[in-house]
Protein backbone atom coordinates (compact mmCIF):
# COMPACT_ATOMS: atom_id res chain seq x y z
CA UNK A 1 0.00 0.00 0.00
CA UNK A 2 1.02 3.34 -0.90
CA UNK A 3 0.74 5.34 2.74
CA UNK A 4 -1.85 7.08 1.68
CA UNK A 5 -5.71 6.97 1.49
CA UNK A 6 -6.63 4.91 -1.80
CA UNK A 7 -7.77 7.51 -4.74
CA UNK A 8 -9.39 7.16 -7.72
CA UNK A 9 -6.91 7.97 -10.99
CA UNK A 10 -7.60 8.77 -14.36
CA UNK A 11 -5.39 7.75 -16.61
CA UNK A 12 -5.61 9.31 -19.98
CA UNK A 13 -4.30 6.96 -22.33
CA UNK A 14 -4.32 3.37 -22.96
CA UNK A 15 -0.92 2.57 -24.64
CA UNK A 16 2.44 1.37 -22.91
CA UNK A 17 2.98 4.18 -20.83
CA UNK A 18 -0.50 4.76 -19.36
CA UNK A 19 -1.22 1.27 -18.79
CA UNK A 20 2.17 0.62 -17.27
CA UNK A 21 0.93 3.28 -14.95
CA UNK A 22 -2.18 1.78 -14.11
CA UNK A 23 -1.04 -1.12 -13.29
CA UNK A 24 1.43 0.56 -11.21
CA UNK A 25 -1.50 2.91 -9.37
CA UNK A 26 -3.64 -0.86 -8.57
CA UNK A 27 -0.84 -2.45 -7.24
CA UNK A 28 -0.73 0.67 -4.58
CA UNK A 29 -4.34 0.33 -4.02
CA UNK A 30 -6.12 2.50 -5.69
CA UNK A 31 -8.84 2.67 -8.26
CA UNK A 32 -8.26 3.33 -11.66
CA UNK A 33 -10.39 4.41 -14.85
CA UNK A 34 -8.25 4.23 -17.31
CA UNK A 35 -9.49 7.04 -20.86
CA UNK A 36 -8.78 6.53 -24.16
CA UNK A 37 -11.34 6.37 -27.37
CA UNK A 38 -9.37 3.45 -28.95
CA UNK A 39 -8.14 -0.23 -27.41
CA UNK A 40 -4.96 -0.70 -25.66
CA UNK A 41 -2.46 -2.50 -28.07
CA UNK A 42 -4.42 -1.06 -31.44
CA UNK A 43 -3.13 -0.35 -34.50
CA UNK A 44 -3.39 3.30 -33.85
CA UNK A 45 -0.89 3.48 -31.25
CA UNK A 46 2.78 3.90 -31.45
CA UNK A 47 3.25 1.30 -28.98
CA UNK A 48 1.41 -1.15 -31.60
CA UNK A 49 4.10 -0.73 -33.92
CA UNK A 50 7.24 -0.11 -32.19
CA UNK A 51 10.70 -1.75 -33.27
CA UNK A 52 10.34 -4.33 -29.95
CA UNK A 53 13.46 -3.09 -29.08
CA UNK A 54 14.51 -2.86 -24.77
CA UNK A 55 17.25 -0.82 -25.27
CA UNK A 56 18.35 0.23 -21.95
CA UNK A 57 21.60 1.67 -23.96
CA UNK A 58 19.01 4.51 -26.01
CA UNK A 59 20.37 7.29 -24.51
CA UNK A 60 21.51 9.47 -26.67
CA UNK A 61 19.14 12.11 -27.93
CA UNK A 62 18.78 12.21 -31.76
CA UNK A 63 20.36 15.02 -32.46
CA UNK A 64 23.45 15.45 -31.77
CA UNK A 65 26.71 17.82 -32.20
CA UNK A 66 26.81 19.15 -35.66
CA UNK A 67 22.95 17.92 -36.46
CA UNK A 68 21.92 21.51 -38.42
CA UNK A 69 24.26 21.13 -40.51
CA UNK A 70 21.85 18.14 -41.98
CA UNK A 71 18.86 20.17 -41.60
CA UNK A 72 18.69 21.51 -45.58
CA UNK A 73 19.50 17.75 -46.57
CA UNK A 74 16.16 16.46 -44.55
CA UNK A 75 14.35 19.40 -46.55
CA UNK A 76 15.39 18.54 -49.76
CA UNK A 77 15.37 14.20 -49.21
CA UNK A 78 11.95 13.55 -48.26
CA UNK A 79 12.75 9.92 -48.56
CA UNK A 80 15.71 9.96 -46.13
CA UNK A 81 15.95 8.41 -42.97
CA UNK A 82 15.01 11.80 -41.28
CA UNK A 83 12.78 14.33 -43.54
CA UNK A 84 10.83 17.59 -42.84
CA UNK A 85 8.32 18.29 -44.90
CA UNK A 86 8.09 22.24 -46.37
CA UNK A 87 4.46 23.02 -45.88
CA UNK A 88 5.10 21.78 -42.13
CA UNK A 89 8.09 23.99 -42.05
CA UNK A 90 6.67 26.99 -40.21
CA UNK A 91 4.66 24.87 -37.59
CA UNK A 92 7.79 22.97 -36.36
CA UNK A 93 10.84 25.69 -36.92
CA UNK A 94 10.87 26.72 -33.02
CA UNK A 95 10.49 22.77 -32.28
CA UNK A 96 13.33 22.51 -34.48
CA UNK A 97 15.74 24.78 -32.75
CA UNK A 98 15.13 23.10 -29.35
CA UNK A 99 15.77 20.17 -31.07
CA UNK A 100 19.16 21.25 -32.36
CA UNK A 101 20.25 22.73 -29.84
CA UNK A 102 19.50 20.48 -27.05
CA UNK A 103 22.49 18.27 -28.42
CA UNK A 104 24.47 21.20 -30.01
CA UNK A 105 27.65 20.39 -27.19
CA UNK A 106 28.48 16.77 -26.14
CA UNK A 107 28.39 18.26 -22.52
CA UNK A 108 24.44 18.64 -23.45
CA UNK A 109 24.59 15.47 -24.96
CA UNK A 110 26.02 13.31 -21.63
CA UNK A 111 23.41 15.17 -19.53
CA UNK A 112 20.53 13.56 -21.38
CA UNK A 113 22.25 10.79 -21.47
CA UNK A 114 22.60 10.25 -17.71
CA UNK A 115 18.87 11.27 -17.42
CA UNK A 116 17.99 8.44 -19.67
CA UNK A 117 20.47 5.72 -18.46
CA UNK A 118 18.41 6.47 -15.24
CA UNK A 119 14.89 5.36 -16.95
CA UNK A 120 16.02 2.68 -18.81
CA UNK A 121 18.64 1.17 -16.29
CA UNK A 122 17.32 -2.49 -15.79
CA UNK A 123 14.32 -2.23 -18.10
CA UNK A 124 14.12 -5.79 -19.79
CA UNK A 125 13.51 -7.28 -15.94
CA UNK A 126 11.06 -4.49 -14.98
CA UNK A 127 9.29 -5.94 -18.31
CA UNK A 128 9.59 -9.61 -17.86
CA UNK A 129 8.17 -8.87 -14.25
CA UNK A 130 4.99 -7.00 -15.77
CA UNK A 131 4.99 -9.24 -18.67
CA UNK A 132 5.21 -12.56 -16.00
CA UNK A 133 2.44 -10.65 -14.30
CA UNK A 134 0.09 -10.33 -16.85
CA UNK A 135 0.14 -14.40 -18.06
CA UNK A 136 2.38 -13.49 -21.01
CA UNK A 137 6.17 -14.16 -20.21
CA UNK A 138 7.43 -15.54 -23.39
CA UNK A 139 6.83 -12.20 -24.82
CA UNK A 140 9.64 -10.82 -23.52
CA UNK A 141 13.28 -12.08 -24.11
CA UNK A 142 16.44 -10.45 -22.61
CA UNK A 143 18.86 -12.02 -24.84
CA UNK A 144 20.96 -9.00 -25.66
CA UNK A 145 20.70 -6.40 -28.63
CA UNK A 146 22.82 -6.23 -31.57
CA UNK A 147 23.99 -3.43 -33.75
CA UNK A 148 25.83 -3.90 -37.34
CA UNK A 149 28.39 -2.20 -39.08
CA UNK A 150 30.26 -2.14 -42.33
CA UNK A 151 33.57 -1.95 -40.50
CA UNK A 152 35.50 -1.03 -37.25
CA UNK A 153 35.93 2.12 -38.82
CA UNK A 154 32.24 3.41 -39.26
CA UNK A 155 31.90 2.08 -35.71
CA UNK A 156 34.48 4.08 -34.65
CA UNK A 157 33.36 6.86 -36.64
CA UNK A 158 30.63 7.47 -33.97
CA UNK A 159 33.04 7.22 -31.33
CA UNK A 160 30.98 10.23 -29.43
CA UNK A 161 27.61 8.66 -28.68
CA UNK A 162 29.70 5.20 -27.43
CA UNK A 163 32.02 7.04 -25.58
CA UNK A 164 28.78 8.21 -23.48
CA UNK A 165 27.41 5.49 -23.34
CA UNK A 166 30.36 3.91 -22.22
CA UNK A 167 30.59 6.67 -18.90
CA UNK A 168 27.35 6.01 -18.01
CA UNK A 169 27.83 2.31 -17.06
CA UNK A 170 26.64 1.02 -20.42
CA UNK A 171 29.03 -2.41 -21.19
CA UNK A 172 28.93 -4.27 -24.50
CA UNK A 173 30.81 -6.81 -26.39
CA UNK A 174 32.46 -6.75 -29.86
CA UNK A 175 32.15 -8.95 -32.78
CA UNK A 176 34.67 -9.75 -35.51
CA UNK A 177 33.74 -10.43 -39.13
CA UNK A 178 33.57 -14.07 -38.02
CA UNK A 179 31.64 -13.95 -34.90
CA UNK A 180 29.03 -11.89 -36.66
CA UNK A 181 28.73 -14.46 -39.27
CA UNK A 182 28.64 -16.90 -36.33
CA UNK A 183 26.03 -15.41 -34.64
CA UNK A 184 24.09 -14.10 -37.95
CA UNK A 185 24.55 -16.74 -40.72
CA UNK A 186 22.03 -15.22 -43.05
CA UNK A 187 23.00 -11.58 -42.68
CA UNK A 188 24.34 -9.73 -46.06
CA UNK A 189 28.44 -9.99 -45.74
CA UNK A 190 29.09 -6.45 -45.77
CA UNK A 191 28.76 -6.33 -42.38
CA UNK A 192 32.28 -7.09 -40.73
CA UNK A 193 31.75 -5.55 -36.97
CA UNK A 194 29.35 -5.78 -34.46
CA UNK A 195 28.22 -4.47 -30.92
CA UNK A 196 26.44 -6.90 -28.71
CA UNK A 197 24.64 -5.00 -25.81
CA UNK A 198 24.03 -7.76 -22.84
CA UNK A 199 21.88 -6.20 -20.85
CA UNK A 200 19.01 -5.15 -23.28
CA UNK A 201 16.44 -7.39 -24.43
CA UNK A 202 13.54 -7.48 -26.85
CA UNK A 203 9.34 -7.76 -27.00
CA UNK A 204 8.11 -10.53 -29.83
CA UNK A 205 4.54 -8.62 -30.51
CA UNK A 206 4.48 -5.08 -29.15
CA UNK A 207 0.76 -4.59 -29.84
CA UNK A 208 -0.08 -8.27 -27.74
CA UNK A 209 2.33 -7.04 -24.93
CA UNK A 210 0.02 -3.76 -24.47
CA UNK A 211 -3.06 -5.42 -25.11
CA UNK A 212 -2.19 -8.55 -22.10
CA UNK A 213 -1.34 -5.77 -19.85
CA UNK A 214 -4.35 -3.97 -20.65
CA UNK A 215 -6.47 -7.26 -19.50
CA UNK A 216 -4.41 -7.83 -16.51
CA UNK A 217 -5.07 -4.06 -15.06
CA UNK A 218 -8.71 -4.83 -15.91
CA UNK A 219 -8.61 -8.09 -14.31
CA UNK A 220 -7.46 -5.85 -11.29
CA UNK A 221 -10.01 -3.59 -11.50
CA UNK A 222 -9.21 -0.81 -13.44
CA UNK A 223 -12.21 0.30 -15.52
CA UNK A 224 -12.28 1.02 -19.24
CA UNK A 225 -14.07 4.00 -20.60
CA UNK A 226 -13.34 4.55 -24.44
CA UNK A 227 -13.95 8.18 -24.79
CA UNK A 228 -11.68 11.07 -25.74
CA UNK A 229 -10.93 12.81 -22.59
CA UNK A 230 -11.10 17.06 -23.26
CA UNK A 231 -10.18 19.10 -20.22
CA UNK A 232 -9.95 18.81 -16.14
CA UNK A 233 -12.19 20.33 -13.68
CA UNK A 234 -10.11 21.88 -11.00
CA UNK A 235 -11.62 24.28 -8.08
CA UNK A 236 -9.39 25.61 -5.61
CA UNK A 237 -6.32 24.30 -7.20
CA UNK A 238 -7.64 21.16 -6.97
CA UNK A 239 -8.54 18.50 -9.13
CA UNK A 240 -12.34 17.02 -9.45
CA UNK A 241 -12.96 15.32 -13.01
CA UNK A 242 -11.55 14.54 -16.24
CA UNK A 243 -13.74 16.52 -18.80
CA UNK A 244 -14.53 13.55 -21.74
CA UNK A 245 -16.35 13.76 -24.67
CA UNK A 246 -19.14 11.52 -22.48
CA UNK A 247 -19.34 13.48 -19.68
CA UNK A 248 -17.14 14.22 -16.29
CA UNK A 249 -15.40 11.42 -14.73
CA UNK A 250 -14.53 12.39 -11.47
CA UNK A 251 -11.20 11.96 -10.33
CA UNK A 252 -8.86 12.76 -7.54
CA UNK A 253 -5.51 12.32 -9.40
CA UNK A 254 -5.20 12.54 -13.30
CA UNK A 255 -2.52 11.05 -14.94
CA UNK A 256 -1.84 12.59 -19.16
CA UNK A 257 -0.05 9.67 -21.20
CA UNK A 258 -2.25 10.58 -24.32
CA UNK A 259 1.11 10.73 -26.55
CA UNK A 260 1.48 12.83 -29.24
CA UNK A 261 -1.93 14.25 -28.35
CA UNK A 262 -0.53 15.07 -24.73
CA UNK A 263 -0.06 18.62 -25.38
CA UNK A 264 -3.35 19.68 -26.10
CA UNK A 265 -4.68 18.89 -22.82
CA UNK A 266 -1.88 20.08 -20.80
CA UNK A 267 -2.55 23.69 -22.63
CA UNK A 268 -6.54 23.03 -21.04
CA UNK A 269 -4.79 23.67 -17.64
CA UNK A 270 -2.26 26.55 -18.91
CA UNK A 271 0.88 24.14 -19.75
CA UNK A 272 1.83 24.60 -23.04
CA UNK A 273 4.87 22.24 -23.93
CA UNK A 274 7.05 21.86 -26.88
CA UNK A 275 5.58 17.93 -28.09
CA UNK A 276 5.85 17.08 -31.57
CA UNK A 277 5.32 14.21 -33.37
CA UNK A 278 8.00 12.11 -35.06
CA UNK A 279 6.17 10.03 -37.58
CA UNK A 280 7.70 6.05 -37.81
CA UNK A 281 6.82 3.94 -40.45
CA UNK A 282 7.80 -0.13 -40.27
CA UNK A 283 7.18 -2.76 -42.97
CA UNK A 284 6.62 -6.57 -41.84
CA UNK A 285 7.27 -9.62 -43.92
CA UNK A 286 5.17 -12.40 -42.83
CA UNK A 287 6.86 -15.98 -43.00
CA UNK A 288 9.75 -14.83 -44.16
CA UNK A 289 11.94 -17.45 -46.14
CA UNK A 290 15.08 -16.50 -43.78
CA UNK A 291 15.15 -14.54 -40.48
CA UNK A 292 17.71 -13.47 -37.95
CA UNK A 293 18.60 -15.19 -34.82
CA UNK A 294 18.01 -11.92 -32.54
CA UNK A 295 17.22 -8.28 -32.90
CA UNK A 296 19.47 -5.73 -34.27
CA UNK A 297 19.91 -2.47 -35.66
CA UNK A 298 22.05 -1.73 -38.97
CA UNK A 299 24.09 1.60 -38.76
CA UNK A 300 24.03 2.04 -42.30
CA UNK A 301 20.13 2.12 -43.22
CA UNK A 302 19.12 3.53 -39.76
CA UNK A 303 16.91 0.64 -39.23
CA UNK A 304 15.65 -2.52 -36.43
CA UNK A 305 14.89 -5.37 -37.44
CA UNK A 306 13.45 -7.65 -35.05
CA UNK A 307 12.01 -11.23 -35.97
CA UNK A 308 8.45 -11.31 -34.42
CA UNK A 309 5.48 -13.84 -33.46
CA UNK A 310 3.59 -11.96 -36.63
CA UNK A 311 6.97 -11.54 -39.15
CA UNK A 312 9.73 -10.19 -39.42
CA UNK A 313 9.99 -6.28 -38.59
CA UNK A 314 11.80 -3.68 -39.97
CA UNK A 315 10.94 -0.26 -38.37
CA UNK A 316 12.67 3.02 -38.75
CA UNK A 317 12.47 6.23 -40.17
CA UNK A 318 11.48 9.79 -38.92
CA UNK A 319 9.32 11.86 -40.60
CA UNK A 320 8.39 15.76 -39.48
CA UNK A 321 5.02 16.41 -40.73
CA UNK A 322 2.77 16.73 -37.85
CA UNK A 323 -0.52 14.46 -36.89
CA UNK A 324 -2.79 15.38 -39.59
CA UNK A 325 -0.37 14.79 -43.05
CA UNK A 326 -1.42 11.66 -44.96
CA UNK A 327 1.18 8.75 -45.40
CA UNK A 328 3.75 8.71 -47.19
CA UNK A 329 3.58 4.69 -48.02
CA UNK A 330 7.18 5.05 -50.36
CA UNK A 331 8.87 5.12 -46.92
CA UNK A 332 7.92 2.09 -45.99
CA UNK A 333 8.48 0.65 -49.52
CA UNK A 334 12.13 1.98 -48.71
CA UNK A 335 12.01 0.22 -45.62
CA UNK A 336 11.21 -3.20 -47.26
CA UNK A 337 13.54 -2.96 -50.12
CA UNK A 338 16.38 -2.48 -47.04
CA UNK A 339 15.11 -5.33 -45.43
CA UNK A 340 14.97 -7.53 -48.64
CA UNK A 341 19.08 -6.52 -49.16
CA UNK A 342 19.76 -7.22 -45.39
CA UNK A 343 19.57 -10.98 -46.59
CA UNK A 344 20.81 -12.54 -49.48
CA UNK A 345 18.29 -15.40 -48.98
CA UNK A 346 15.38 -13.36 -49.23
CA UNK A 347 13.54 -13.53 -52.69
CA UNK A 348 13.95 -10.30 -54.55
CA UNK A 349 9.85 -10.25 -55.14
CA UNK A 350 7.50 -10.93 -52.25
CA UNK A 351 3.94 -11.34 -52.71
CA UNK A 352 1.86 -8.17 -52.14
CA UNK A 353 -0.31 -9.87 -49.56
CA UNK A 354 2.69 -11.07 -47.55
CA UNK A 355 3.96 -7.57 -46.58
CA UNK A 356 2.63 -5.13 -43.98
CA UNK A 357 3.22 -1.61 -43.47
CA UNK A 358 1.98 0.70 -40.26
CA UNK A 359 2.58 4.71 -39.91
CA UNK A 360 2.75 5.75 -35.94
CA UNK A 361 3.30 9.10 -33.99
CA UNK A 362 5.93 9.24 -31.48
CA UNK A 363 5.29 11.67 -29.06
CA UNK A 364 8.87 13.59 -28.78
CA UNK A 365 10.18 16.36 -26.49
CA UNK A 366 12.95 18.39 -28.40
CA UNK A 367 15.74 17.48 -25.84
CA UNK A 368 14.70 13.93 -25.98
CA UNK A 369 13.55 13.67 -22.60
CA UNK A 370 10.05 12.93 -21.39
CA UNK A 371 7.65 14.87 -19.30
CA UNK A 372 7.55 13.42 -16.03
CA UNK A 373 5.62 15.49 -13.43
CA UNK A 374 3.39 18.19 -12.16
CA UNK A 375 1.04 20.54 -13.86
CA UNK A 376 1.70 24.11 -12.82
CA UNK A 377 -1.69 24.40 -12.05
CA UNK A 378 -2.18 21.21 -9.55
CA UNK A 379 -0.39 19.25 -8.10
CA UNK A 380 -2.92 16.56 -8.93
CA UNK A 381 -2.29 16.21 -12.73
CA UNK A 382 0.79 14.47 -13.77
CA UNK A 383 2.31 14.41 -16.88
CA UNK A 384 3.60 11.24 -18.56
CA UNK A 385 4.35 11.58 -22.34
CA UNK A 386 7.07 12.14 -24.49
CA UNK A 387 9.11 9.71 -24.67
CA UNK A 388 9.78 9.74 -28.26
CA UNK A 389 11.96 6.76 -29.38
CA UNK A 390 11.89 5.32 -25.77
CA UNK A 391 8.18 4.95 -24.87
CA UNK A 392 7.96 1.10 -24.98
CA UNK A 393 11.32 0.56 -23.33
CA UNK A 394 10.81 3.46 -20.80
CA UNK A 395 7.05 2.49 -19.94
CA UNK A 396 7.99 0.52 -17.14
CA UNK A 397 9.93 2.33 -14.82
CA UNK A 398 7.52 5.66 -16.13
CA UNK A 399 4.86 3.77 -14.42
CA UNK A 400 6.38 3.07 -11.36
CA UNK A 401 7.76 7.01 -11.06
CA UNK A 402 3.92 7.84 -11.74
CA UNK A 403 2.71 5.72 -8.81
CA UNK A 404 5.42 7.29 -6.99
CA UNK A 405 4.39 11.00 -7.56
CA UNK A 406 0.08 10.09 -6.73
CA UNK A 407 1.31 8.92 -3.01
CA UNK A 408 3.42 12.09 -2.71
CA UNK A 409 6.48 9.15 -1.83
CA UNK A 410 10.01 10.07 -2.68
CA UNK A 411 10.72 9.04 -6.65
CA UNK A 412 13.23 6.48 -7.13
CA UNK A 413 15.43 8.28 -9.20
CA UNK A 414 15.72 11.99 -9.68
CA UNK A 415 13.25 13.81 -12.24
CA UNK A 416 14.87 17.11 -12.52
CA UNK A 417 15.43 16.34 -15.90
CA UNK A 418 12.08 15.16 -17.29
CA UNK A 419 10.54 18.20 -14.89
CA UNK A 420 7.92 19.51 -17.92
CA UNK A 421 8.86 23.01 -16.00
CA UNK A 422 11.91 23.24 -17.88
CA UNK A 423 9.73 24.23 -20.97
CA UNK A 424 7.57 26.77 -19.00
Amino acid sequence: MSGVSPLHVAVIGGGAVGIACALEALRDGHGVTVIDPEPSGGKQAASYGNAGWLSSHSVIPPAEPGAWRKVPGYLRDPLGPLALRWRYLPRVWSWLLRYLWSGWTPAKLERTAIALRSLLENAPALHARLAAEAGCPQLIERQGLLQVYTSRAVFEADSLAWAIRRRVGIDWLELSAEELRQREPHLHPRYGFGILVEEAGRCRDPGAYVTALAAHAAACGARFVATPARAFVVEGGRLKAVRTAAGDIACDRAVVAAGAHSAALCATIGDRLPLETERGYHVVIEDPEVAPRGSFLASDVKMVVNPMDGGLRAAGQVEIAGLEAAPDWRRAEILRDHLIGLFPELPRSIAPERIKVWLGHRPSMPDGRPCIGTARATGDVIYAFGHGHVGLVGSARTGRLVAQLLARREPEIDLAPFDPRRYL
